[in-house]
């Protein structure tokens, strides 16, 4: 057992042992399985949640496959959000606290029953979630926090168009586009979840296979064009993105799932004076999300408190089958996010 004079703990002693989901090799779904792993132990400014769900991001897939490592110092099992209860406090935290119930942002580990969270980017689970939501919110609100009103410092009254408007982020776009005054149009794969986006209170949804996007960009902004795009298409849909964009706008990559390498016309940047920005945040230190988690808590918290911001859930898998979750989210027919619950209650 963990010693109990190293470490502020809850009462009942930690095991040190526990179940998480990793894999030896890189390959399809099949090869996530359960595995026995050691507890971790929080070291300074972290600390350890006793996991009871944990969100399924796109990053979670491509680690699975090889190509996307984790970044130096972090976790190798997968698992980029998590909510659950606080078991235990490295040196120098004060919040959050003992036995507190709250979500986090981490860089890896939250597979498992047991995952180490720098104390920065916990924000505490209000009444209005439940853990499952709770887990499906900080990597796509972090993400679309930092990247639509930070790099793109998008402003009320403005209209953005999103990729991939069913997905995690896109849901989540779309709910912070509603609360902040912005006009979202988004391109979905089928009349089925453009239907599902609207209903979500996207202004407008695209059908991308059966629409030419930049034209009906076009037609629905009266030539205009948008004032932000969030792209995670990449590719040749980058040049078609700037067409989208209205003069001053703003383009911000947070993703390349058709390729990373995209041909532009800088004459036509020149021309409109956009802006084309990007990040990732997976790597980015704890100073910076944990500046990101005091935001949010200012600025978006008190909407999920009073049950204004909610994720939109598509399927719920026990941990033993995120095998299962990895094939749903590469079906690519989910709508929302997908999460593992590893606690059996973390739906009361």
């Amino acid at each position: 057992m963990m010693p109990a004079s190293l470490h502020e703990i809850i009462p009942t002693m930690l095991p040190d042992a526990m179940t998480a989901i990793g894999f030896d090799t890189p390959g399809g779904p099949e090869v996530l399985v359960p595995m026995v792993q050691q507890v971790p132990v929080p070291g300074a400014g972290e600390v350890l949640i006793r996991v009871a769900a944990a969100g399924v991001n796109r990053p979670d897939v491509l680690q699975r496959r090889g190509l996307y490592p984790p970044p130096p110092g972090a976790s190798d099992i997968p698992g980029l959000e998590i909510a659950g209860q606080v078991v235990m406090r490295g040196s120098g935290v004060t919040l959050p606290l003992m036995g507190s119930k709250v979500c986090a942002l981490v860089t890896g580990g939250g597979y498992a029953q047991y995952c180490v969270a720098p104390a920065a980017t916990c924000l505490p689970v209000p009444d209005a979630l439940n853990m499952v939501e709770a887990a499906a919110m900080p990597e796509t609100l972090f993400t679309v926090w930092s990247n639509l009103f930070e790099r793109a410092y998008a402003r009320d009254g403005e209209t953005v168009l999103v990729h991939g408007g069913t997905s995690g982020i896109g849901t989540m776009a779309i709910g912070l586009c509603k609360l902040f005054g912005l006009n979202i149009i988004v391109t979905c794969g089928s009349e089925g979840k453009c239907d599902a986006a609207l209903a979500l209170g996207a202004d407008h949804a695209i059908n991308y296979s059966a629409d030419d996007f930049v034209a009906k960009v076009a037609t629905l902004t009266g030539g205009k064009g948008v004032d932000v795009v969030l792209d995670m298409v990449g590719a040749d849909y980058v040049a078609r993105n700037l067409a989208c964009l209205a003069d001053d706008g703003r383009h911000v990559s947070i993703a390349f799932q058709r390729g990373l390498m995209a041909e532009v016309s800088i004459v036509d940047i020149m021309r409109k004076r956009l802006v084309l920005t990007g990040s990732t945040l997976r790597a980015r230190d704890v100073t910076f999300k944990g500046l990101l988690a005091e935001e949010i808590a200012q600025n978006v918290w008190p909407d999920v408190a009073e049950g204004r911001l909610k994720p939109k859930l598509d399927q719920v898998f026990p941990l033993a089958q995120a095998a299962q979750a990895h094939a749903r989210m590469e079906a690519g027919e989910h709508i929302g996010k997908i999460v593992l619950e590893v606690d059996g209650g973390a739906r009361a």
